[in-house]
């Protein structure tokens, strides 16, 4: 059996490993563009505040470690063409040019995301930057030494990670955002304006609810951003404004969402029988609408891709689905939600309540204990949870995975109310705080 995989980064490398133990006697052939695999982007941020002093740790595997399984890496390979009716891939070596066409018998799709670049006067000035990859996280490293003031176009996870890390550095910080607040993906308004004030506590500049329109420069690099709201001097700028799937090479040949992005069943099938998929390049079935959704997280990716491993053969353990479940830190704010936000469900059409409990995380007859803010979004009429939010100083996002367990297995917030959670001073109240949202609830 051949087994062709294009690209190698989360799924890739869950879906390679885990084929190379199952399949041993299958021929697995791997193409991917870069010279590197599985590397973690969520840790550049990390990398360029200083957290995490050496950027090669971001990486949890190697070629050489897959080659050692019995692998053909194919490093530096770009595949040109997929002809899914004939079986084969047109792909071509970036080292020497060299083309070669190839035969597969199963097909595992796990090419991925590519940032969203915008058509824009100036693009093509220096210091512009994307963050997604390893030379990216270079580039970028690389830049940021000689950069003063720096602009971050994208109030999503990426950008505000970034923004952070820069004000760590000393730099002169302008985060630009088209939404009228941040984080508007993963967080209410309660939360938004918290970390808003604490961002802009620290002298960063916060310019929303306003569209970059171009760039100007000068001697070739980057000197201003331009938006319909003004402009602002920059010595860098560094775009995160959203990922697209990369699925340019199978368009037309098997069944995706508008926006490209493959969809695929709780097998990870695509529509044609010998072709997977997995990871930023797919859809996902999205538990809290019941519709497939387009979220983009390397948790996805990673068991989506071992599950094309499981069910290469025949369908054997099957896709539960997601929450979109994901946290962040910012300052000493421990950020994490999971599900649909309020604005997210009404703007769906769904008629849903929410409970807000804000209260200590421990009793106060303790020596410390810490404020703590949630939120919990559910069905008007049946109850059943379909978001919720936490953010704390003290480390509570753990809470949150139980809320994504709580939305797949369709929970109502009368069932929440009496789920049995352990009580300890040091840890909680005897009343746990998701019960007490449950009792608020009902």
């Amino acid at each position: 059996m051949k087994i062709a995989v294009i690209g190698c980064t989360h799924a890739g490398t869950a879906a390679v490993t885990q084929m190379a133990k199952l399949y041993p006697e299958a021929q697995i052939t791997v193409y991917e563009r870069n010279d590197n695999v599985s590397f973690l982007s969520c840790g550049i941020a990390l990398t360029v505040g200083g957290v995490v002093p050496d950027m090669n740790k971001l990486f949890y595997a190697s070629p050489q470690q897959l080659m050692d399984l019995g692998v053909h890496m194919k490093m530096r390979h770009d595949v040109l063409e997929v002809h899914t009716e004939a079986k084969t891939i047109l792909a071509r070596n970036l080292d020497t040019n060299e083309e070669m066409l190839e035969a597969y018998d199963k097909l595992v799709v796990t090419t991925g995301s590519w940032p969203i670049v915008p058509k824009l006067q100036g693009m093509e000035l220096d210091n512009i930057v994307l963050c997604k990859n390893y030379a990216h996280a270079q580039t970028i490293i690389e830049k940021a030494k000689t950069a003063n003031k720096i602009t971050v176009i994208g109030a999503g996870y990426i950008g505000i990670e970034l923004v952070e890390a820069f004000e760590q550095l000393g730099k002169q910080v302008t985060l630009i955002d088209n939404m009228d607040r941040i984080l508007f993906k993963y967080l209410d308004r309660e939360f938004t304006d918290v970390i808003e004030q604490e961002l802009d506590d620290r002298g960063i500049e916060l310019k929303l609810a306003q569209t970059v329109t171009g760039f100007r420069g000068e001697e070739g690099k980057v000197a201003t951003v331009v938006t319909t709201s003004g402009e602002y001097e920059t010595d860098m700028v560094v775009l995160c404004i959203g990922f697209r799937p990369n699925t340019d090479l199978l368009r037309g040949q098997i069944n995706m969402l508008p926006n490209g992005a493959i969809i695929v069943d709780e097998y990870m099938h695509t529509s044609n029988p010998d072709v997977f998929a997995a990871g930023d390049s797919c859809a996902v079935f999205y538990n809290p609408t019941h519709k497939h959704a387009y979220i983009p997280l390397a948790t996805n990716a990673v068991r989506m891709g071992t599950l094309v491993a499981r069910n290469l053969l025949k369908p054997t353990v099957r896709y539960m689905g997601t929450q979109g479940t994901s946290g962040i830190k910012i300052y000493e704010q421990n950020i994490a939600s999971t599900g649909l936000t309020e604005l997210a469900a009404l703007d769906t059409g769904m008629d849903v309540k929410t409970v807000i409990l804000e209260d200590n995380d421990r009793p106060e007859f303790m020596p410390t204990y810490e404020k703590v803010l949630l939120k919990v979004v559910y069905e008007a009429d049946t109850g059943r949870i379909v978001g919720a939010q936490v953010m704390s100083k003290d480390d509570l996002t753990q809470a949150i995975n139980t809320m994504s367990v709580c939305i797949q297995n369709n929970m109502t917030m009368s069932e929440l109310t009496f789920v049995d959670f352990f009580f300890q001073p040091h840890y909680n109240k005897p009343w746990n705080l998701l019960n007490q949202a449950g009792l608020q609830a009902i």
